[in-house]
């Protein structure tokens, strides 16, 4: 795939870019070593001064970022405004955070003394250069949920970003560079996926964090498991939105919409199969297609447009093959289904809701990546618990009900790596993010996420005299 910013609402090439060599590759390795050495020893102080330097930076440049986030990858200038806006907070909480999330662990003072101490405790030292393999989605919000805290912990950052959004990425690069950061603390490789195997190989690289397909996880798992490095992976999600008798059927179905057409569907967390309940499926259906046929598709740069162009030709394609196959084998269109007729150029793509979905369908099992939601008809809580775990992936879960047994059931059943109850799935910095199953492991965002890439030590004081 060639590094290139191609307007998605167009399908206009704009700008293209060269791939680095192998030799500019070095150097740039050769540079996050040395600047590791350096940076690891700085304080937590001035660190999130730097940090809350490239915030402020950030929060200035928010409009123009917006727009070149738009025109790479195609999300309405509203919603990249709210991305730019996310990531602000995001590090100005880890500057906040961080020296408090990595404090040092004190064990229980009889525990100290059983094992032959007289001091003992924990402490969170940072690894080196960690390579971030991130996706075109949310391309400035995947990279700062992870440069922030590693930034803070006293890593540095290597960054290879999607081929399609590379104006994003020498942005972010020149981003922390314009806030303070040392050379070669954060720096963008603007390299193919066929060049992640020798960076990730390379000894000087500590470790990887990849967002992405199950098929780019299964890669560089295989390459770090090889070479003994930590990774963290956020894959695929098709998550499950149940609503039950006690939902707020209308609120449930007004989200809904939302939690399904955010950044035009593209995102792994947006809810993606709708398991109602036969009591309250008639109202919801009616309400959700409704919420979905009124949503205005078009140029992603005017405030009145709801949905955006796909990311690409071949992402538009695979949905299509997945909402025909699924149709061509006895589902129905309650609404979409199809390219919008009024969009003769770019890769638009209609909201559409199908229901008689089977498991003999190939979207009752794959991700759909893109504004087509699924919608299932149960008999009672059993069956959509059943339902909603009939899948590969596990990253996130949805659940509208007011009863507070079956909240503890679905928490204690539903096998995903978040439960949200009567509202959306959204990450938050001071909450883990992550997935189970297909969906990968590890955590990002949080204590847990600041943790992933730190070697936690044990020190141990034996008595001074023997």
């Amino acid at each position: 795939m060639p590094i290139a910013t191609v307007n998605p609402a167009t399908g206009e090439t704009l700008k293209t870019f060269d791939a680095l060599g192998e030799e500019a590759v070095r150097e740039r390795l050769a540079l996050a070593d040395a600047a590791f050495a350096q940076y690891r020893t700085t304080s937590f102080d001035h660190r999130a001064e730097l940090l809350g330097n490239a915030a402020d930076l950030l929060e200035a440049d928010q409009e123009a970022v917006a727009r070149t986030v738009t025109t790479e990858m195609g999300k309405t200038l509203a919603q990249a405004r709210a991305e730019a806006a996310k990531c602000v907070k995001a590090m100005r909480w880890y500057a906040r955070h961080a020296e408090h999330l990595l404090a040092d662990e004190q064990p229980a003072p009889d525990d100290v003394a059983d094992s032959g101490a007289v001091r003992a405790f924990v402490r969170y030292r940072p690894v080196g250069p960690v390579l971030a393999v991130m996706p075109w989605n949310f391309p400035l919000w995947q990279v700062i949920r992870f440069a922030s805290p590693a930034l803070m912990a006293g890593n540095v950052g290597l960054l290879k970003h999607a081929s399609n959004v590379p104006q994003t990425a020498l942005y972010l690069e020149e981003l922390f560079r314009r806030a303070g950061f040392p050379a070669g603390v954060f720096q963008t490789l603007l390299v193919g996926s066929g060049a992640i195997e020798g960076i990730l190989r390379d000894r000087r690289v500590a470790a990887a964090t990849l967002t992405g397909s199950e098929l780019a996880g299964r890669s560089v798992a295989s390459i770090a498991g090889d070479e003994i490095k930590k990774t963290v992976l956020e894959l695929g999600g098709s998550d499950p939105y149940l609503v039950l008798p006690s939902a707020d059927v209308e609120r449930a179905a007004r989200t809904a919409v939302t939690a399904r057409t955010q950044n035009a569907g593209q995102s792994c967390i947006a809810a993606k199969r709708f398991i109602v309940h036969e009591a309250v499926y008639e109202a919801f259906a009616e309400a959700f297609v409704a919420g979905m046929r009124a949503l205005r598709v078009g140029d992603p740069m005017a405030a009145d447009t709801d949905v955006g162009p796909l990311s690409s030709e071949s992402a538009r394609s695979d949905l299509e093959e997945l909402v025909d196959d699924a149709l061509h084998r006895g589902a129905s269109a309650l609404c979409g289904g199809r390219r919008p007729p009024d969009q003769a150029a770019g890769w638009f793509y209609e909201p559409t809701v199908l229901a008689g979905v089977d498991r003999g369908m190939r979207i009752h099992h794959e991700e759909a990546f893109g504004p087509v939601a699924t919608v299932y008809r149960v008999a009672d809580l059993d069956e959509a618990i059943t339902l909603a775990n009939d899948t590969s992936f596990g990253l996130s879960s949805n659940a509208w009900t007011r009863k507070e047994d079956e909240q503890q059931r679905l928490i204690r059943d539903l096998v995903a790596g978040g439960v949200f109850f009567n509202g959306m799935t959204a990450s938050h910095p001071a909450l883990p993010f992550g997935g189970a199953k297909r969906s990968g492991y590890g955590r990002e965002l949080a204590g847990h996420g600041i943790r992933e890439f730190c070697n936690i030590t044990t020190v141990w004081y034996g008595p001074p005299n023997g």
